[in-house]
């Protein structure tokens, strides 16, 4: 696309002149061409003009005076006179009151006047650049400010406790409404548990429930760096502290200062690494590795284990004064395998977010799909069954997700745990005919409650019975509010 020229006003009483002018100039510009004050104000109002080339002796008024008007009322464009005079007063009172920008004597050099003019040009297009970012940085705190809370009331929204994925009769819950209550209060949390249990997702939501919800949640793991390293990193260091150390580093304490750090895997680091952030947390300072100067810093420490650290207290590997600085509150996040009746939930969300996330179109779990699931027992819990559920969307070839796309380990878990369900079940048969008969028929209406998720039309329909028989069937074993 062939760039616009842009555009030159040229002013003369002389046709002659204005002729000459524009031989000159219409290579490189579009000129529009007057001759009078009156003619110019015209193109000035229904052109797009960025400079104003006039006469200085022009009948009825001068080029000065025809220019303080445009100053007044285009004070974008550029102004220059050309002039075969040299007054003195007329060159003053144009470059103070018209605000010109040359002022050329004729007669004029053609290379000298494109030169002049070109330069004219990006002078207004410079002007207009400048006036732009003043405004842009005159709103830009105000838009800045308005994304950052709206950034901020997106992430609020998304880790929210209500947004943590659970059943009614979830083992999460007692978890959850204890971490709502303490969430206000500036106290130091330990989360425990196996890894992949939700111990992040869980101090994410105490941050974005608490009053510190505007500052930064940072987040270090602990068992990812040597001594030196997870120093520098939390604490910052100065520039020659250590070989490799460049330039000075702002540490995750300063850039969380206001709001919360998260603290993974505390119960792996050092003792000589746990007294330097015992110091920093009774004194609320720290020091950078090697400054001399301490920092006040204003914290939230949330931590987080797979380990059991009251052991490691007893056996001496973990400082008890820092178990108890960390330990206001501890909130322990049971295992997959002790919260069965959210796997079916939980593998759903994942697989909305994997199918969003691989832009493949699948239909939800099936019954089958979510009993298998179900019946493992999830050692790498959340984490691992989501790799399961990433598995099962991009093997499966259309939009059905049956249990043959599931890893072997948990196709034959299932299966295994199956078959010792069974001779569990059998194990337990005693008394009379009709009584083993009775505990085999509610064991049956109660995994087929299970597997359809408690919908008992569907469970009726897999057994055979009608919904009122299913009822009754319910009522009788007890099974009823179940």
């Amino acid at each position: 696309m062939k760039k616009q020229l842009p555009s030159i006003l040229v002013v003369d009483d002389e046709v002659r002149s204005q002729e000459a002018l524009r031989r000159t100039l219409e290579d490189d510009f579009v000129v529009h061409c007057a001759g009078s004050a009156t003619q110019a104000r015209a193109i000035l109002e229904r052109e797009f003009i960025q400079v104003v080339l006039t006469d200085q002796r022009m009948p009825g008024q001068t080029g000065v005076e025809f220019l303080k008007q445009v100053r007044r009322e285009w004070p974008e464009v550029i102004r220059i006179v050309i002039s075969g005079y040299t007054d003195a007063e007329d060159i003053i009172a144009g470059v103070n009151e018209a605000g010109i920008y040359q002022y050329l004597l004729k007669p004029w050099q053609p290379d000298h006047l494109l030169l002049t003019l070109k330069n004219a040009v990006q002078l207004y297009e410079l002007q207009n650049e400048n006036q732009r970012l003043a405004l842009e940085l005159r709103s830009g705190v105000d838009t800045l400010r308005k994304r950052v809370d709206e950034k901020r009331a997106r992430a609020a929204r998304a880790f929210d406790f209500d947004r943590i994925v659970r059943a009614p009769d979830s083992p999460m819950n007692e978890v959850i409404d204890l971490a709502r209550r303490i969430a206000p209060y500036d106290v130091a949390v330990l989360l425990t548990g196996e890894s992949g249990t939700g111990k992040e997702l869980l101090a994410r939501a105490i941050h974005y429930a608490s009053a510190r919800q505007g500052g930064a949640f940072v987040v270090e793991n602990c068992a990812a760096l040597p001594d030196q390293l997870l120093e520098s990193e939390l604490f910052g260091h100065k520039r020659g502290a250590f070989t490799g150390a460049f330039e000075d580093r702002i540490g995750l304490f300063q850039q969380a200062d206001g709001g919360t750090i998260f603290l993974d895997e505390i119960g792996d680091t050092s003792p000589q690494f746990q007294v330097k952030l015992l110091r920093a947390l009774q004194g609320g300072e720290i020091r950078p590795v090697g400054s001399s100067r301490a920092l006040r810093v204003d914290v939230r420490v949330l931590a987080a284990t797979n380990r059991d650290l009251e052991e490691d207290v007893r056996a001496g590997r973990f400082r008890e004064d820092l178990y108890y600085r960390l330990a206001a509150v501890t909130l322990h996040t049971p295992p997959l395998r002790e919260r069965a009746q959210d796997i079916p939930l939980i593998a759903q969300e994942l697989l909305a977010r994997t199918a969003e996330a691989l832009g493949k179109r699948v239909d939800p779990l099936s019954d089958e799909l979510t009993a298998c699931l179900t019946r493992y027992r999830w050692p790498g819990n959340v984490r691992e069954l989501a790799n399961e559920i990433q598995r099962v969307v991009a093997l499966a070839p259309d939009t059905k997700l049956t249990p043959d796309l599931l890893s072997p380990r948990v196709r034959l878990a299932a299966a295994d745990a199956d078959e010792e369900r069974e001779l569990s079940l059998v194990s337990r048969l005693d008394g009379s005919l009709r009584e083993r008969m009775d505990r085999l028929e509610a064991q049956v209406l109660r995994e087929a409650l299970l597997r359809h998720r408690g919908n008992k039309t569907r469970a009726a329909r897999e057994l055979g019975l009608s919904r009122v028989g299913l009822r009754a069937k319910l009522t009788r074993y007890g099974l009823g509010r179940s």
